[in-house]
């Protein structure tokens, strides 16, 4: 092989990794960045944490020794189970839990809303909740199936704020147990999928989530039926999860907490929301600071690191762990050891009752 072969050689093989790096998709382009800043990585919380907002729907059988492995490893003490269902299944959990670790796990209840619209469909669903609090459930958790999905006998879609439901938030109230709702989702799932949309690459990863502007109604239409509920029921202590999709607009968030006294909210799932405005989002958190609780909403231990250094850091521009959710940078809010402390426990203890407060004792 002379010289002139190894150069076209070479030259070709040139011109097919340049061809390859510009047809390389916008999905594939993750750049690792060159900033040099410290970096203050958090394995463990820096206060023992309830997490106010899991899934396990398994708990009824599974062992759940590793479980509790990897919450010692995170410093999570209590796990509330929001997927607890309700009669026989709900108290199949708690016996589950009980039997082996009664002060680790919370379970909360869920309503079944099929036959809404029935005689008295209300008050039966009420008397229900009440079986199952009495059977060791916590609290209760809305699923956003409410809203989106779920219809009455004569097929209509379930406004949250159905009269025929008022019987189920009264007596959350009567009972003295938090209603856990996740109402709607992402405003960006119901808008255009365009250059503007900011969760294209979700949604383009993703196109299940995507909805037209009005299914199965307007975004704002949904998010306004769960206000008005909230403020239909001021002695029902609610607890917004994700924020009620505000992160992105703490303004408007502040007015909702004045409005609704009786509301609290859960940061699973949008701690990216919070990370790309620390400055922002510390002044939420100091002037709110009794009403917001830890939540992480899917049970990946990896993923929990990113939200501890974000609440706990003053640290810059590190990564996220979903590009697909997230594109952009985090930086720490710093926030001082008392805010922490209200965040990650103190702000749940006062709102779910029968904790073991001796967890958190220092």
């Amino acid at each position: 092989m002379n010289k002139y072969t190894i150069t076209l050689i070479l030259i070709l093989l040139f011109l097919i990794s340049t061809i390859e790096a510009q047809e390389m998709s916008f999905e594939d382009y993750n750049p690792k960045s060159t900033l040099v800043v410290p970096e203050n990585p958090v394995e463990k919380a820096k206060f023992p944490f309830i997490d106010v907002h899991s899934h396990q729907f398994r708990m009824a059988t599974q062992d759940l020794s590793q479980l509790i492995a990897d919450m010692d490893e995170l410093n999570m003490s209590v796990m509330v189970n929001l997927s607890g269902g309700s009669g026989e299944g709900l108290r199949a959990m708690l016996k589950n839990v009980n039997d082996n670790y009664p002060n680790r796990f919370v379970v909360f209840a869920n309503v079944d809303f099929d036959g809404v619209g029935n005689p008295n469909w209300g008050e039966m669903a009420a008397a229900q909740l009440e079986l199952d609090v009495k059977s060791g459930a916590k609290g209760l958790k809305i699923y956003k199936s409410l809203g989106l999905r779920n219809k009455d006998i004569n097929g209509k879609r379930i406004a949250i704020d159905d009269p025929r439901l008022n019987p189920v938030w009264k007596k959350c109230g009567e009972l003295g147990i938090p209603v856990l709702i996740h109402a709607a989702d992402p405003k960006s799932f119901w808008d255009a999928m365009n250059k503007d949309n900011e969760r294209w690459l979700e949604l383009k990863t993703r196109p299940r989530r995507k909805r037209s502007a009005n299914n199965p109604a307007p975004w704002q239409q949904i998010i306004d039926e769960q206000h008005r509920m909230f403020k239909k029921h001021p002695k029902t202590k609610f607890i917004n999860a994700h924020m009620g999709w505000y992160a992105n607009n703490l303004d408007r968030l502040g007015e909702l907490m004045e409005e609704i006294p009786n509301m609290s909210v859960g940061i699973g799932a949008i701690i990216a929301e919070l990370g790309r405005q620390p400055r922002r989002a510390k002044q939420f958190f100091m002037k709110y600071q009794d009403r917001i609780l830890f939540g992480k909403d899917s049970w990946k231990p990896e993923e929990f690191p990113t939200y501890f250094r974000v609440l706990e850091t003053a640290d810059e521009y590190f990564p996220y762990y979903k590009k697909y959710h997230a594109f952009w940078a985090m930086y720490g809010l710093d926030l001082p050891d008392e805010v922490l402390e209200k965040v990650y426990f103190k702000n749940a203890l006062n709102l779910i009752p029968g904790l073991d407060k001796s967890l958190f004792v220092k």
